[in-house]
């Protein structure tokens, strides 16, 4: 259920009891490249949540931050339980699969799917493990959630985990640029490292290009730098963008995917891709590190963190969590070693950048019980996310304050706007506008025009384009003169920069709105918040509010160090998290008064007589719902059976991205949200347990 895939070695030991909530109990940087920032130390001072009494389901709202109830999340239900529409273990939306391991061949796609980018992989997910039980006529079903984030560690896991010498590997693989960032205490002191070396340069990049050349066979001609600067070849395609298609709203539905965006080449999906392309990073990857510390590093026993945007939903975490495995990213480092996929850690960007801005008192003058917010404007998502930081800053320790949000309006959005500008303006002047042509504008407006511009102050600029074909007869009226386009400044704002900028700072408003207490920093990271024109606004709109805006030096580079960071750490740096969603289950109840005042053709009586209402909605965890960090949610389900053929039964689990508490599930108002993330099948005398993870 997480959008955040953690791994199950995270989760920590359930209580005998049923109906208890059982938070995790935690024990016992970070700069730039490569100076020193003080290393956090764990104090152990956690305090588990409590698990207040509340009215039966559904669930009152939560209150706000700090409050110490919540509605009851824990309910048994003697009556038959069913769900309708479920997909098979770990099938994707329309008929996608998981990346299949290099070598095998994928399943044809079942009947009836739609046709997606990501259609035709096999099913590399397990199904919920099966417990005995007593053979009895009732066959229960526990249902648990996990907050989402990246999981604390159990106590018992704790020794194993906290070896001083094991390293910790970063990837932040992003729609524009991605970047590599490793760290061990044997390392450096114990600080971030970062991959500054790339093929194809003799330069130093903190990040290289996400980018992949393919022949006309399928097979990767080159990656990164590479690729980005390859000129035109007979058969190769040029290949970026494609995180893009990971999007939630572009998994839902192929048909929402932007139409700006290159097509896939054929006989490629998007996860293909990213599979390509991670399998070349981390390549590359560990031989660097090996050649810079030698010995020290064990890669096939190193933590590796991957971060993920936050409006990412569980499917397409988990297509993510099954790429990298597929790629490489982790494997069994020795005989028996049975948990090496759990190596592999799904951590969202914004809570990998506040990690590292939190360190950073010299930007954000911050103390303890202030709380700021991250906005990390990407290349193709600007996400937001609210932290407390709790505790001293020599042990740092932050907590979420509201659900997170994000789009997709990050600067990438700038060079397609731009685009289009220069085909509308030179519609007149096809020899502009092939491929070639078209890249080469975009090139000159990505590299220098795009992060320097100032807005307002550049209205009365001039702003020269120069064209790749030079032949073509003058244009004044468009701007074409000498072999250049000359675009005025206030046309570039007012139709590339202002639809954008615009978005942000409305996904910043909003966020505010979200938080009851005063916000006393806003800290702006990734290669977006480089703009001039953006940082200016967000200062214009917010700085008599927010007292400390400000960009990280190192603000591109803030998200794969923070993920490096927070595995150095050895312990949860973010307490506690916010349920940006609500969960909720198909089930069958006793039919009550208000089920017969609005719903009474949902009611059937059972074989003893019941009545029984269908189609109702228990939820797990409401949207804005307070979660200790690896707090466990569990819900207890009877399906009564008469015979043996009739133990199997599919749970249908229901998302929602709305504050409104709903009771049915025709009140859901966008039904492709409501997609089964779990299921589970009980055989005789068996008990079904998936574990699923918020």
């Amino acid at each position: 259920m997480s959008c955040c895939g953690k791994s199950n070695y995270e989760a920590a030991t359930e209580q005998q009891a049923a109906h208890q909530v059982t938070p995790f109990n935690a024990s016992h940087p970070v700069a730039q490249q490569p100076g020193p920032h003080p290393h956090p130390q764990w104090t152990g001072n956690e305090k588990p949540f409590q698990t207040p009494t509340g009215p039966s389901p559904p669930p009152q709202a939560y209150g706000a931050w700090g409050e110490k109830s919540s509605p009851n999340l824990q309910s048994t239900f003697n009556a038959p339980y069913t769900g309708q529409g479920s997909p098979p273990p770990g099938m994707y939306p329309n008929g996608a699969m998981p990346p299949q391991p290099p070598g095998s061949t994928p399943p044809p796609p079942t009947p009836g799917t739609v046709s997606s980018p990501y259609s035709g992989f096999s099913n590399s997910l397990q199904s919920p493990l099966l417990a005995r039980a007593s053979p009895d006529r009732s066959v229960p079903m526990t249902i648990t959630s996990t907050s989402r984030g990246a999981s604390p560690l159990a106590p018992q896991q704790m020794s194993s985990y906290a070896d001083e010498g094991k390293v910790s590997v970063s990837i932040d693989f992003g729609t524009t640029f991605s970047g590599v960032a490793y760290g061990s205490s044997r390392i450096a002191g114990g600080k971030v490292q970062q991959i500054l070396n790339w093929p194809g340069s003799y330069e130093t990049f903190r990040k290289i290009p996400t980018c992949l050349l393919y022949d006309q066979t399928g097979q990767v001609l080159a990656w990164g730098i590479e690729a980005k600067n390859a000129g035109p070849m007979p058969g190769a395609v040029k290949c970026e963008w494609f995180k893009l298609f990971l999007e939630p709203n572009a998994l839902r539905d192929p048909t929402n995917i932007d139409p700006r965006l290159p097509a896939l080449p054929p006989g490629k999906r998007a996860i293909d891709m990213i599979v390509d392309f991670l399998s070349c990073l981390w390549d590359y990857a560990k031989q660097q590190i090996t050649r810079e510390i030698g010995a020290v590093a064990d890669l096939d026993s190193a933590d590796v963190w991957l971060t993920v945007p936050a409006a990412w939903d569980a499917t397409g975490c988990q297509m993510m969590r099954d790429a990298a495995i597929t790629a490489g990213l982790v494997r069994s480092a020795r005989a028996g070693d049975h948990e090496w996929r759990e190596r592999l850690r799904i951590i969202s960007e914004p809570e990998a950048a506040a990690v590292h801005c939190a360190s950073l008192t010299d930007v954000h003058k911050l103390t303890p019980n202030q709380n700021f917010m991250i906005c990390d404007a990407g290349g193709g998502t600007v996400d937001l996310a609210v932290y407390k930081i709790i505790g001293m800053l020599s042990h740092l320790e932050i907590a979420e304050m509201c659900a997170r949000s994000g789009a997709n309006c990050g600067s990438l959005f700038l060079d397609l706007r731009f685009r289009e500008l220069i085909k509308t303006l030179l519609a007149d002047h096809p020899v502009h506008l092939d491929p070639i042509s078209l890249a080469n504008f975009m090139e000159r407006f990505s590299e220098t025009e795009k992060l320097r511009y100032m807005g307002e102050l550049d209205d009365d600029q001039m702003f020269h384009f120069t064209c790749f074909n030079v032949e073509d007869p003058d244009d004044p009226a468009v701007g074409l003169v000498n072999g250049e386009v000359t675009i005025p400044g206030n046309l570039l704002r007012r139709e590339v920069f202002d639809p954008v900028v615009n978005e942000v700072l409305e996904l910043i408003e909003a966020q505010t709105k979200k938080v009851d207490q005063r916000l006393d920093a806003l800290l702006l990271v990734g290669g977006f918040s480089g703009s001039e024109y953006l940082f200016r606004k967000v200062q214009a709109q917010f700085g008599s509010r927010i007292r400390v805006i400000a960009r990280p030096h190192d603000c591109d580079t803030a998200t794969v160090r923070g993920a490096a960071q927070y595995g150095l750490a050895r312990r949860p740096l973010v307490s506690s998290v916010i349920a940006p969603l609500s969960y909720m289950l198909k089930v069958k109840l006793p039919a009550d008064q208000e089920d017969w005042l609005k719903r009474p053709a949902y009611i059937r009586e059972n074989d003893a007589g019941v009545p029984i209402c269908e189609n109702r909605l228990q939820y797990l965890v409401a949207k804005g719902a307070i979660l200790r960090k690896g707090q466990r949610l569990k819900t207890t389900f009877c399906k009564f059976s008469q015979t043996a053929s009739d133990r199997t039964f599919v749970a249908t689990l229901f998302t929602a991205d709305t504050d409104r508490i709903m009771r049915y599930t025709d009140e859901v108002s966008d039904p492709a949200r409501a997609h089964a993330n779990s299921r589970a099948s009980t055989r005789s005398g068996a008990c079904a347990r998936p574990t699923s993870r918020l």
